[in-house]
């Protein structure tokens, strides 16, 4: 786990996406790491801790389907 602190007009789901490149599973699993983060608002204040869950690889990574249009 990693904690990190909030810039100015920071979200949850703008975290996520810095850290981790996806916001899909990664903001439940940062709001379920910190309890009571949720009750700060969409816009976290400036310098607000948050701990930073470690996903398992496949958290971690996104599948995508490759669609063929020829098959």
């Amino acid at each position: 786990m990693r904690v990190i602190t909030a810039h100015q007009r920071d979200t949850v789901d703008a975290i996520a996406w810095r850290y981790y490149g996806k916001t899909a599973g990664v903001v439940e699993a940062i709001l379920q790491t910190n309890p009571g983060l949720a009750d700060h608002g969409p816009l976290l204040a400036l310098g607000t801790a948050v701990t930073l869950p470690d996903l398992t690889t496949a958290e971690a990574t996104t599948k995508k389907t490759l669609i063929n249009l020829w098959d």
